[in-house]
């Protein structure tokens, strides 16, 4: 036992050792055992603690480590006495074991317990004396007070530190002291309550130390912060607390604690919310300016700014109801009143948790607490509010929230995991849109729980055939019916739009284009048809109300029915007056009074239509409308028109705005008109007009429809596909033109006007100057008498300067990213531009090798002066490094020479000025000789940069006397009579040895830095045009600087800047590589960590050289080392898509932030100069400045939240370590999570959740800040809106960016915030911007060939497609990350995100529909940009698809999209239609267009008829058919994808750069890509609609370095893609045999290329783009994994991945209802038209037409089904009767091999007959199994099942092997695997890729 414990002894010390430095074996922060401290304990902080200060005294005293264990032990008992907590009682023992491992290790005799006291008292002392306690504090204040730009910040940050930890020591001494006895002397109680006064800042806090002032955090000293604290104290109106509420004693109370006393918020909201508060309200003062020093006070401006943001909605919601706000007067109400209602406000927002999601019901909530807060006002003495209190105690919690809590999880639990129709549910739409109405008021305050509202659902029934669910309260004004018809209710004028202007278009082209009165009453049919499409809308939303009829307002039920009688009256008259002014057109005397009857009324209707449309729709005539909306039948009419919803009000956009995309949508709609005419319809009415009356057509079948209807199926056939393509082809024409549009508007913004390094070369002159327009602040003019050209170069100068810190930051950062190298640093790094020299001085990279060039042209010229000069002026940078050597030299000699040697420099310079100006240099010096003074100045500055020393000095003297010789003897030939006595006092000199004796050598940092400067361009005789090589850091700077020229808002400074939080939702991705995952190899031997350094190969010899590695050294030495390890993960990390990356890049805003306030800082008291000072350029230590980290705190928040962080720590997994390892490497960051605590309940356990907010601490571990209680577990709905949810209320600010885990920024992207934020005060229409859309660039571009199509078409979105959504057409939405959202805006209307489940799967985008539909307005900007990691791999790729598509098609159902369609006006209806839904329902027709045409071919060969037809009226060769395939084809292979692609790309990188993309593309099969990805989107978009079962997928986002094996790939795409694929293959074998073309084999190709290219795609593309797909080996392997997992019967558990028959019962989950089943059978209908065609044309049946011929054929197919039935007759039930059953197998094969012998022996049954039935029974087969599985619970109920589970077995192991036989081909031949991989992977990675194969002998297994 002893060796037991002494093992647990030694490792709870090494966990305890490693938690006092933090940090694990691989650099990782890790807990020991008072890491984990139970979360059912964590209620009781003391005991985190008291373990960590044990573990810091355990070497000093070993007994005193020990009381502080078992105290900490007695303190776990009293909270848990029986040990019931989760974890707890393994807690104990652990802890217990270290105590008893104490007592056993003791030194001398048995304890004394009694003593423990006096030994802890005499311990606090010893150790107060120990760490001069007393000087701490003193040391650190001299350290403050001796200046914040001193050198000093490290040291402080020590100081700091070390005091932070003593205190934080004592003050565990102290408390546990306390704990132990009361009887304390007297002294010793003094120092320890001291000693706590110290303590202050170590009680945790967020950004501002509210309850705990300190000295250490700056942000406290500022005067907006100061006053926005005072404001919030107690005032003279609010009632007196109690005494016994407990106040800290160090503030004041304040209005917060009056709240909290009164409605019982919990302890931790207060605070929360109160430095919530105080932020908004200090960030809006410093808007407004800067306050006195001596007692700021608010301004009232301030606080109304706050109130009116905060309380927007609250006063829209009681103007919508009529009722009057909480406020009879807003100007009455008094300042404090105003903070006072928005404390409440934000106080019941931040513990209101998932009723966050229901804004409205918040404001209810608010409007009651406030009348309820004024009854308590009038009091003298304050008391717990009626509705929040009870015997329990007052819980706001309990008695508001959780009731609403309690009945909204109860409808969530009732929607089966996702599975239940939304109809049958309510969702969190429903509950909000219920306090709409004045309705609501019946739930009274106190909350009315009897009220139908709180009515809890029952549970649903689980029989599947019978679907529907409980007693339940109905859905509120909306129902969610899963139907295709939501597209026309939504959208209706849309199509009724089309479908007129298809009439018309089609009436004209058969009136052969004469517009005479018979055409003009055939186009007046256009009425009946209005009105008709009118009343199915009406009808339409007649059902789809059901479901919710008894709880919708009565008013909006009467307008249904009105509607609906109306749209039926209107209908049945109009039709009936139009068929009786036709019956009167055709009689011979009639008269026309019908008709002119039929013209008025359908005048009226249209003109009072048009009127109406005009009086809503056109902005300019909004006022009138809302003035005449006071007349009653006015008001009736809008009504009548539209829903008045609280939402959606006021969508109308200025005058301009409206004309701009009007304009837009006219355009297209004249492109697609006009192809719709000439290329679509006209062609088509010379065949029809053929067709229709055609008789004696002779049938091959046995005909039921086609006789005597005009051949309708014929003309059905001919011109489906062209209808199909012309819903769609409006797509088309919208893309192309919103391409061109969108490549003007970038074009117009400037973009990509720097795209090369050369551009960046040439205009880095001009950068400066721009940089201080566009990104520092503005500064006023210094004002000068200097001339114009030395104001012009002061400019100049001032301008680098400025932009010079800036610069070097970026370089810096590219370095420490090891995007460049030190060399190349030091080349782009800018000179401070701070010194003496009447220059700009540039950087390296520009000016290298341009001395070299010069002197080459000094060299050679016979020229004159002005020529020489004009030479070399060519190049200004050439110039410019002439001038500064020149310049850089006399300053350097100047301060180095003493007396005649600075005689000799100023002698020499003024010649040299007389020469220019008497332009005779050319003759006065011998300039062929420049060679020998370059040679002598570049030795002299390479001794001058040398370490100080007498050999150096002596060096010096030598090296200065060589350059006077070489200048006296061999350049001069100027006439030195002139200066005669100076020329001989200095010859004399240097005769005697004493010209250069003194010498001064450089001791100043800028001379020093002068001198190595002026020594490398006389040294860099290579040019440096090619720096920056990395391409990522060519593109950064490129873009950087390019943006610098952009219009963007002027900069404010850092102090008056909006404040901002970038937001992160986490779950369980990757936070860092960890070193097993970079070394673990894949099958063929390749590491993660070796495809890293094969792809970014430059990137990794970088960062070797930046941890000081050679890249020759063995890989091995680099884990030797702890700190290497980590900076290897972290290298790792920052190339793939974790968290890291996130987090290191959204910091860089901090980093920013840090930087402009300190220059800034700066600055301020430098603006009179015209130079600035040399420090206002020095940048060293910014980071460590504590006021420019106070105010980037202000300003800056980062919560990532990690929504099982608390599990993470508690499982202790690694996550939870790298998780805690960031938020030490960032103090600023903080995390969120949910914690879940379970606690005893009558005997119980029950769990508790909490949200929770963490920082790092001191000790290398997290410290709670925040701890709220929730009213149970926050997932009710979709992951992650709820983790979003939970922790937005931790964010901070007016602005927050949401960014995805698998994000990057840029630190010079993170310069330009301020300027993006200062958007939300800029002029973007009636709206003022409420979400700013920000440019993404994909970095995984260079992983794949996949990753790189994928980059490009979401680069070609996120960019030149957004630009077109926000300008002009201004329907934007919220696309995902990373937009930046009007913070208070949106917390106050319910959050970033919906949550309901499924519905809102794509949560992202109903933000935007949210914000558009509250009268938001969504912008997009491209002068900054966001990095955004993208998936890489095909499966990963079409996963992200299908979910996105899954989650289009739920947005079909949405109310969301359903009130944008209704509201919106008819253009922006048409952009927002084909921007969203309609793109995807577009990318569905296109398949649609192939099936239809393919179907319509089937149906003219099989019938017969097709050949006929052709004769007769040449159909095949029409104009329209082929203008249909050629547009679908053109769809289908992504051309039309790819235009806003190609533009993109000329836009940005230059036409040729583009042309090369784009061949790029093409060969490496981006077509391929396309069509595929056309049928992920189809399938799963289509299959949403049909049957739901949208669900969110995580994708991976790693890096697909693997092979996905055969059986996977078929498992992903068999339903989506190989069924469908096949399909077509069928219909094209089909018309291949029976279909007619009059050009034979060549027609076939040309109609069907498409279709064959599509199948194709659709079948292989997953084995063409998997990685190693045609290697021999792996395909040999495939096949054995695939009919292992084919031939696994599987069982309970059994997952799909495993077996097959566990995988096809998941692919049938998705049909529950019965509407999914009658559906899905009525589809399956197609596959039995095969069967009936086919059997008609074997050669057995000759002509014979009738019936039995298709009835005898279903006798062959039973009896084809009872062979298989005996061939796969159940082995268990035959076991007993093996022998017979083998005996009747043989003889049933003997018999029909025999009897088909014989048919095609006797019988006119040939060959080709025998593969035809297998061509007709295949579909049939696949139509039955497709219907039984469709009702497969009656299908088990007749206990036939198991065999159509054989035969759908049959059916993918036959489908499988159609596939895998091609794959096995090709895999025959080598090269042909060298070619995929060359295809898919960059170069870089296949050649080390092959390499690395031949180095281990051919064998990819033997290690790499």
């Amino acid at each position: 036992m002893s060796s037991v414990e002494d093992r647990w002894e030694r490792l709870v010390r090494a966990a305890l050792r490693r938690e006092r430095t933090g940090k694990s074996a691989l650099g990782q922060p890790v807990g020991g055992i008072a890491g984990y401290v139970p979360s059912s304990l964590a209620n009781n902080r003391d005991i985190d603690a008291i373990l960590r200060a044990a573990d810091e005294i355990q070497d000093e005293d070993p007994n005193i480590s020990r009381i502080l264990c078992e105290h900490a032990y007695s303190l776990a008992q009293n909270l848990d006495p029986n040990s019931e907590g989760r974890g707890v009682l393994q807690f104990k023992t652990g802890l217990m074991s270290v105590i008893k491992q104490k007592l056993a290790k003791r030194e001398g005799g048995i304890i004394e317990r009694s003593q423990d006291i006096a030994r802890l008292q005499e311990f606090y002392k010893l150790f107060r004396e120990k760490n001069n306690v007393d000087k701490l504090q003193e040391e650190e204040m001299k350290l403050r007070e001796s200046g914040v730009f001193s050198g000093n910040l490290g040291e402080l940050e020590r100081k700091t530190l070390k005091r932070k930890r003593v205190f934080a020591t004592l003050k565990v001494l102290g408390n546990v002291l306390e704990q132990l006895t009361k009887e304390i002397p007297e002294e010793l109680r003094r120092v320890i309550e001291s000693d706590a006064a110290m303590t202050e800042d170590l009680v945790a806090y967020n950004i501002i130390p509210l309850d705990a002032p300190t000295i250490t955090n700056a942000i406290v000293s500022f005067t907006e912060v100061q006053a926005a604290v005072s404001v919030l104290k107690y005032f003279r109106g609010l009632p007196k607390l109690p005494d016994d509420f407990l106040v800290p004693a160090t503030r004041d109370a304040d209005m917060f604690d009056f709240l909290q006393y009164v409605f019982g918020f919990q302890k931790d909201n207060v605070s929360n919310q109160r430095e919530h508060l105080v932020l908004l309200l200090a960030n809006e003062q410093s808007r407004l300016g800067i306050l006195e020093e001596t007692e700021p006070k608010l301004d009232e401006a301030a606080v109304q700014r706050v109130f009116l943001k905060s309380l927007d909605n609250y006063i829209k919601w009681c103007v919508y109801l009529c009722i009057q706000p909480v406020w009879s007067s807003l100007e009455a109400v008094s300042k404090e009143k105003k903070l006072l209602f928005v404390s409440l406000y934000f106080l019941i927002w931040g513990e209101a948790a998932n009723i966050r999601f229901l804004p409205e019901c918040l404001c209810y909530i608010f409007h009651h607490m406030v009348r309820e807060m004024d009854e308590i006002l009038r009091q003298q003495m304050a008391h717990p509010a009626n509705s929040c209190n009870s015997e329990n105690g007052v819980s706001f919690l309990d008695h508001v929230i959780t009731p609403l809590y309690d009945v909204v999880a109860a409808e969530a639990a009732n929607n089966n995991n996702g599975r239940a129709p939304h109809s049958a549910w309510r969702n969190y739409d429903d509950f909000n849109e219920y306090f709409w109405s004045l309705h609501c008021f019946e739930l009274s305050w106190p909350w009315r729980k009897s009220s139908s509202f709180f009515q809890k659902p029952e549970p649903r029934s689980k029989n599947l055939l019978k679907p529907g669910g409980g007693r339940h309260r109905g859905k509120t004004s909306f129902v969610e019916h899963r139907t295709f018809f939501h597209l026309y209710h939504s959208f209706h004028r849309l199509w009724i739009f089309l479908f007129m202007m298809f009439q018309g278009l089609t009436i004209i082209a058969f009136n052969g284009e004469r517009f005479n009165s018979k055409t003009l009453r055939e186009l007046l049919s256009l009425g009946p048809t209005y009105v008709g499409m009118k009343f199915f809308e009406s009808v339409l939303d007649v059902l789809m109300v059901y479901g919710a009829y008894s709880t919708t307002r009565r008013l909006a039920i009467s307008r249904i029915l009105l509607r609906f009688v109306w749209f039926s009256v209107a209908s049945v008259c109009i039709s009936f007056l139009y068929v009786k002014a036709l019956q009167e057109q055709s009689g011979s005397n009639g008269t026309s009074i019908m008709f002119r009857l039929y013209l008025i009324v359908v005048g009226i209707y249209a003109g009072v239509q048009i009127f109406i449309s005009f009086l809503m729709r056109i902005p300019a005539c909004h006022r009138l409308t809302n003035q005449c909306d006071r007349w009653p039948l006015i008001r009736f009419v809008n009504w009548m028109r539209q829903e008045r919803y609280y939402v959606g009000r006021g969508m109308y956009e200025r005058t301009t705005d409206f004309i701009k995309y009007m304009f837009f949508w006219l355009i297209v709609l004249g492109g697609k008109f006009s192809f719709a005419y000439f290329l679509q319809i006209k062609p088509l009415v010379e065949p029809t007009r053929l067709i229709v009356p055609m008789d004696n057509i002779q049938y091959s079948w046995h005909d039921f429809v086609s006789k005597h209807n005009h051949n309708a199926l014929t003309i059905a056939s001919l011109w489906a596909p062209v209808v199909a393509i012309y819903l769609l082809d409006l797509q088309i024409f919208y893309t192309i033109i919103s391409a061109a549009w969108g490549f003007l508007l970038g074009a117009r913004d400037r973009l990509g006007e720097i795209r090369s390094l050369e551009a960046v070369h040439k205009l880095f002159e001009e950068f400066p100057g721009a940089f201080m327009k566009t990104l520092h602040i503005p500064l006023p003019n210094s004002s000068s008498h200097q001339s114009s050209g030395q104001k012009v170069l002061e400019k100049k100068k001032f301008d680098a300067a400025r932009f010079a810190p800036f610069w070097n930051e970026i370089v810096k950062n590219l370095r420490e990213e090891d995007y460049i190298t030190n060399f190349e640093m030091e080349l782009l790094e800018m000179p401070k531009n701070s010194g003496n020299l009447p220059l700009v001085q540039w950087p390296l990279f520009l000016l290298a090798s341009k001395v070299f060039f010069a002197k080459d042209i000094a060299v050679e010229s016979k020229d004159s002066q002005e020529d020489l000069w004009e030479k070399i002026s060519r190049d200004d940078f050439t110039k410019y490094a002439v001038e500064e050597c020149y310049n850089t030299l006399k300053l350097v000699l100047t301060e180095i020479l003493e007396g005649e040697g600075r005689m000799w420099v100023e002698r020499i310079y003024e010649d040299i000025q007389t020469s220019i100006a008497k332009k005779s240099i050319h003759v006065d010096f011998q300039l062929n000789k420049l060679p020998l003074v370059i040679s002598r100045v570049t030795a002299l500055m390479g001794i001058l940069k040398e370490t100080e020393n007498p050999e150096v000095e002596k060096g010096v003297v030598k090296a200065v006397q060589d350059l006077y010789d070489v200048v006296r003897y061999d350049v001069l030939s100027i006439d030195m009579r002139e200066h005669y006595e100076t020329w001989n006092l200095l010859s004399k000199a240097r005769n005697e040895g004493r010209l250069f004796a003194k010498l001064k050598l450089p001791k100043d940092a800028e001379l020093k830095a002068q001198v190595k400067r002026l020594y490398s361009l006389l040294t860099m005789k290579d040019s440096a045009s090619n720096i920056p090589k990395n391409l990522e850091a060519r593109r950064r700077l490129e873009f950087f600087t390019n943006s610098l020229f952009m219009d963007m808002p002027t900069a404010k400074p850092a102090s008056q800047i909006l404040s901002f939080s970038v937001f992160t939702p986490y779950y369980s991705e990757t936070v860092l590589y960890s070193i097993p995952e970079l070394q673990k190899k894949n099958e063929d031997g390749i590491s993660l960590l070796f495809y890293l350094q094969k792809i970014y190969p430059d990137e990794w010899k970088n960062f070797l050289a930046r941890i000081g590695r050679d890249e020759n050294d063995a890989e091995s030495e680099l884990f030797d080392s702890e700190n290497e390890i980590l900076e290897l993960r972290l290298w790792a990390s920052y190339r793939g898509q974790t968290l890291a990356r996130t987090v290191r890049g959204m910091m860089y805003y901090r980093k920013a932030l840090m930087l402009q306030s300190y220059l800034e800082r700066m600055l301020a008291g430098d603006m009179e100069a015209a130079l600035p000072s040399n420090d206002a350029a020095d940048t060293k230590g910014f980071e460590l400045s504590p006021e420019a980290r106070a105010q980037a705190d202000l300003k800056f928040t980062y919560v990532v939240t990690c929504q099982i962080y608390g599990k993470q720590k508690e499982d202790q997994k690694p996550e939870a370590a790298d998780i805690a390892m960031l938020m030490q490497r960032y103090e600023a960051l903080r995390v969120a999570f949910i914690d879940n605590v379970e606690t005893m309940k009558d005997g119980k356990v029950q769990t508790e959740f909490y949200s929770k907010l963490v920082k790092g601490d001191i000790n290398g571990k997290d410290k709670e800040i925040y701890s709220i209680k929730l009213p149970g577990n926050p997932k009710l709905g979709e992951g992650k809106p709820e983790n979003q949810n939970h922790a937005i209320i931790f964010t901070r600010g007016n602005a927050v960016q949401t960014i995805d885990m698998n994000q990057d920024n840029y630190f010079e992207e993170a310069l330009k915030m301020r300027n993006l934020l200062e958007e939300f005060h800029c002029n973007h229409g009636i709206h003022p911007p409420t979400i700013l859309g920000v440019r993404e660039h994909v970095f995984t571009g260079s992983v794949s060939s996949l990753a790189s199509f994928m980059s490009n078409q979401e680069t070609s979105f996120v960019t030149l497609g957004q630009r077109v959504l926000a300008n002009p057409l201004k329907v934007r939405m919220h696309y995902g990350h990373p937009d930046v959202f009007d913070r208070v805006f949106h917390i106050t209307r319910g959050g970033i995100s919906k949550a309901s489940r499924v519905i809102n799967i794509s949560e992202d985008i109903y933000a935007g529909f949210n914000s558009t539909l509250r009268q938001g307005n969504i912008t997009h900007h491209e002068y900054i940009q966001v990095g955004k990691g993208r998936d890489v791999g095909l499966n990963q790729i079409s996963i992200f698809e299908g979910k996105v598509s899954g989650g289009n098609g739920e947005q079909v159902l949405s109310r969301d999209v359903y009130r944008l369609g209704q509201l919106f006006d008819f253009f922006r209806m048409m952009s927002f239609y084909f921007t969203t839904v309609g793109y995807y329902f577009c990318t569905m027709l296109t398949v649609l267009t192939v099936y239809l045409f393919l179907y319509g071919k089937a149906y003219l060969a099989l019938s017969g008829v097709g050949e006929t037809i052709e004769e007769r009226a040449k159909i095949m060769q029409n104009t329209a058919l082929s203008a249909a395939l050629n547009t679908q084809f053109l769809i289908q292979i992504g051309v039309f994808t790819a235009v806003p692609m190609v533009l993109g790309f000329i836009l940005e990188q230059g036409f040729l750069r583009a042309v090369v993309s784009f061949i790029t593309m093409q060969l490496q099969l981006c077509s391929v890509f396309f069509t595929f990805s056309l049928g992920t989107k189809t399938h799963y978009f289509g299959r949403t609609i049909l049957h739901g079962g949208a669900r969110y997928q995580a994708t991976g986002r790693g890096f697909v370095v693997r092979h996905i094996k055969f059986a996977e790939n078929y498992r992903l795409y068999s339903r989506s893609h190989f069924v469908k694929g096949l399909e077509v293959v069928l219909l094209l074998v089909v018309f291949l045999a029976y279909g007619y073309t009059e050009s034979g084999a060549l027609g076939y190709i040309l109609i069907s290329v498409s279709s064959w290219f599509m199948a194709l795609s659709w079948l292989f593309a997953p084995y063409l783009f998997n990685p190693s797909g045609f290697e021999w080996q792996k395909t040999v392997e495939d096949f054995r994994d695939w009919t292992n997992w084919l031939l696994y019967r599987g069982g309970i558990g059994v997952k799909g991945e495993e077996s097959w028959e566990a995988w096809w019962d998941e692919e049938l989950a998705h049909i529950r209802t019965m509407r999914g089943r009658i559906l899905e059978t009525i589809l399956s209908l197609r596959f039995f038209i095969f069967q009936y065609g086919i059997v008609y044309k074997l050669q057995i049946q000759g002509s014979n037409t009738s019936l039995t011929v298709y009835g005898l054929s279903w006798v062959v197919l039973a009896g084809l089904i009872v062979l298989f039935k005996v061939f796969t007759f159940s082995q268990k039930i035959s076991v007993n009767f093996q022998l017979l059953l083998r005996f009747i197998q043989g003889v049933s094969l003997i018999l029909a091999i025999a009897a088909l012998a014989v048919a095609v022996g006797l019988t006119d049954l040939s060959v080709t007959d025998v593969f035809a039935c297998i061509l007709a029974f295949l579909p049939t087969g696949w139509g039955i199994l497709s219907i039984a599985a469709a009702w497969k619970p009656l299908v088990k109920k007749l206990g036939l099942w198991k065999s159509i589970r054989s035969l759908a077995r049959l059916y993918d192991a036959g489908m499988g092997m159609i596939i895998f036989i091609p794959v096995a081909l090709f895999s025959w031949f080598p090269f042909v695997s060298t070619f995929q991989t060359r295809l898919m992977y960059n170069q870089a990675f296949s050649r080390g890729l092959e390499i690395s194969l031949i180095l281990a002998g051919n064998n990819p297994n033997s290690g790499i």
